[in-house]
């Protein structure tokens, strides 16, 4: 199959990360999605990362080279105890022998949706990589709670691989339009390489709700759980919730970075007149 190029010839770089940690299936399956579609290079956590947003964790600093192939094809591949972004950081700054044309965090375990997104070490990921001005990607799979933090072989991220090798093609032969830093893709557990994508937005919508482990003195038992819990009465048919959860269809999610709330109405705005 044929490469994409870049100017002068050069392959594309492309950077592989998570927040589910180096030995992740999901990893696994992003690099073989995207393995002859430029140099692949794959910088993650030691260990499971998961729900650490872009924060940046305390490090030891020691990279370790990962023994790590595809097939028979040998990876370049490190991993560093620390938060998702950070990893993201430390291959722009220091690992990567310049800044890659594209990166992909994922694919994760479990989707990515509505208002906690930003909690997502998946996105938190993309989300820096982003920052340094390179085009990302964030690749969820829908699963249930209880594989989140795990790395199952129930999990099948055969479909959710063929959909991240579309837009990562793409990416690469096209820039992202004007305002968008990166795609964030949720894609339902029973999507097949047919199932339909649909631009969306994120959903204002908690997604998961917290349950509490109680003990039968009613005391809290042990760490916070969750479930899915939304309203769909209430639903935006344009969210990514709408798109994944109830259409069953890829969802693809412009983000950008800037977070910045604003319009020309807001200079006219009660709060601000009483400033």
């Amino acid at each position: 199959m044929a490469q994409c190029q870049r100017a002068g010839g050069n392959r594309p770089l492309i950077l592989v990360t998570n927040d589910d940690g180096i030995a992740s299936p999901g990893l696994r399956a992003a690099v073989h999605a995207v393995r002859d579609l430029g140099e692949v290079w794959v910088v993650a956590p030691r260990e499971q990362q998961s729900a650490m947003g872009r924060s940046y964790t305390q490090t030891d600093g020691v990279l370790i080279r990962e023994p790590y192939a595809d097939g028979e094809t040998p990876i370049n591949a490190f991993s560093l105890r620390t938060s998702p972004a950070n990893v993201a950081l430390y291959a722009m700054a220091e690992v990567l022998p310049r800044l890659p044309d594209l990166a992909i965090s994922g694919i994760n375990y479990g989707e990515n949706v509505g208002s906690g997104i930003t909690g997502s070490g998946t996105v938190g990921a993309a989300l820096e990589a982003a920052g340094w001005g390179v085009p990302s990607i964030a690749i969820s799979l829908e699963a249930e709670p209880h594989h989140y933090f795990s790395h199952s072989d129930e999990v099948d991220f055969t479909v959710a691989g063929l959909f991240l090798r579309r837009f990562a093609r793409a990416m690469l032969r096209h820039p992202l339009p004007p305002g968008v830093d990166l795609l964030k893709i949720d894609v339902p557990s029973d999507a097949t390489p047919e199932t339909p994508w649909r631009l969306t937005r994120v959903s204002r919508q908690r997604y998961l709700q917290p349950t509490l482990n109680r003990s039968p003195d009613g005391s809290r038992n042990g760490p916070l759980g969750y479930e899915v819990k939304f309203d769909v009465a209430t639903l935006e048919p344009d969210s990514d919730v709408a798109a994944m959860r109830l259409d069953r269809v890829v969802s693809v999610t412009p983000l950008t970075i800037d977070l910045s709330a604003y319009c020309d109405e807001l200079r006219t705005h009660p709060l601000f007149e009483d400033v």
